[in-house]
């Protein structure tokens, strides 16, 4: 019976020695903090967990239009909502760790670095163990980003995994970096009743993603009362008693009482044993891994954040399955980057899937494009939204789905429709033949999928 050895417990790696045990491998997980790393218990589950109390107060907030009065501003108490925050998270941890261990697999809680393509040094409460391995996995995850220049003390400078320790809402919330995570926090805490400033280094919020998403989410921020700050890059950030000074390189400062550093991640591959071994990483620490997950030493793979390829929970996931396929000679579709569908939880929310904007402009692709606002659907207007869209990208002259952008509410479920479609290369006839129900905002996804039938 083979014996795989997997390096850290999130979603790569959970989910690699669910199939490896599938496959009939003997499998040794070693995780350092808990069974769903860092996505469940500091990252992903947390964050959205909070964005749900967000998205519940934006709700009540505009229930004057559907006709319902609420007699008093409802308001969130920070320590329950983070309390609930954090046992969400260490819940779902417990039930990852008891499905993983049903499954045979044994579990180590320490840390652990390659000696060699054959053996995994573990370092755990009880002491040292030497771990042969037929095959290894490293899925150890990344960690944020700070600055010399700002240093986080958990209390009133802040990482993303530091924020569910505070009690009571920010008076003023500084939130640097206009990425992924910078926007879904500062939309949270808008959202929750803070007041936010956004520092955004770029010209844009959201600089890397769909730019007519990226605008209405600007304009969705500005005219709920958040200040964002465009082309505005961080020098420093100091505490000065109960309040945080953000000084810019165009030497303004923005006072507030909390900062959240949004300045991206590290991977987690330091004391690996990486070097030793003769592991290629990139420059900046990420290792390099092909589409079947494998590194440039045989039988030695890596997963997730840690590869920097497309850092989602449900890639890391997928490149811990595929590893273990190809590792234990079962069946084996590669990562396929052109299919993933992710999204961005701010309110609204971002959903994308396949070839975007940005890959046409530099490609030169041949495509056709149909886009209508969310605002026209019945069910939309029912619910009082205003503000979304839906985008589908279709190859010209054949009509093969090939991507899209949905925005509104719940748009990381609407993504699913056309995620499907792109990735069994439907075409928008498919789509739009397709029953929707009617009213329902998946309407507008056959309606945008129509208008491109007269292109084809």
């Amino acid at each position: 019976m083979a014996h795989v050895v997997i390096i850290g417990g999130g979603p790569g790696g959970y989910e690699a020695a669910l199939v490896a045990r599938r496959l009939g491998a003997e499998v040794t997980l070693v995780e350092r903090d808990g069974m769903g790393g860092s996505t469940v218990l500091t990252d992903c589950v947390p964050s959205k967990t909070l964005i749900a109390t967000s998205d519940l107060l934006h709700e009540v907030s505009r229930s004057a239009e559907l006709g319902v009065e609420v007699p008093r501003a409802p308001r969130a108490d920070l320590a329950s909502v983070n309390d609930r925050v954090l046992g969400l998270a260490q819940a779902q941890s417990d039930d990852i760790a008891e499905r993983v261990a049903s499954t045979g697999v044994t579990i180590l809680r320490g840390t652990a670095r390659i000696s060699d393509a054959r053996e995994v040094i573990a370092s755990t409460p009880d002491g040292e163990v030497r771990l042969a391995a037929d095959g290894i996995l490293i899925a150890t995850g990344a960690h944020p980003r700070v600055s010399p220049d700002a240093q986080p003390d958990g209390e009133r400078i802040l990482t993303w995994e530091q924020v569910y320790g505070l009690r009571e809402l920010p008076e003023h919330m500084i939130v640097v970096g206009s990425g992924v995570t910078g926007a879904e926090f500062a939309s949270a805490y808008n959202g929750l009743g803070a007041e936010v400033t956004l520092v955004s280094s770029r010209d844009r919020v959201l600089p890397g993603e769909d730019p007519d998403a990226a605008t209405l989410i600007e304009e969705v921020f500005t005219r709920r009362g958040m200040n964002v700050l465009g082309k505005s890059r961080m020098a420093s950030t100091r505490r000065e008693g109960d309040q945080v000074v953000v000084t810019l390189t165009d030497g303004r400062t923005v006072t507030g009482s909390h900062c959240l550093l949004a300045l991206g991640s590290i991977p987690n591959t330091a004391d690996l044993g990486l070097e030793e071994v003769g592991i290629d990483t990139d420059d900046g620490g990420f290792i390099s891994v092909d589409k079947v997950s494998r590194t440039n030493i045989p039988g030695v793979y890596a997963a997730g954040d840690c590869t920097g390829v497309f850092m989602l929970a449900s890639v890391a996931a997928q490149q811990g399955r595929i590893a273990m396929a190809h590792l234990l000679g079962d069946a084996v579709h590669p990562l396929d980057l052109r299919k993933v569908s992710s999204n961005i939880f701010t309110s609204p929310e971002i959903a994308a899937v396949g070839v975007g904007q940005r890959q046409v402009d530099e490609q030169g692709l041949l495509v056709d494009t149909a886009m209508l606002p969310i605002t026209a659907n019945p069910r939309a207007k029912m619910q009082g939204v205003h503000d979304g869209f839906v985008k589908l990208y279709a190859r010209q002259g054949i009509g093969t789905l090939i991507g899209g952008v949905v925005v509104g509410p719940r748009a990381s479920e609407l993504i699913h429709t056309v995620s499907v479609a792109v990735s069994a290369s439907l075409t928008v006839d498919h789509v739009a033949d397709a029953f929707s129900v009617y009213p329902s905002m998946s309407g507008t996804v056959s309606e945008v999928a129509r208008r491109l039938h007269r292109q084809v």
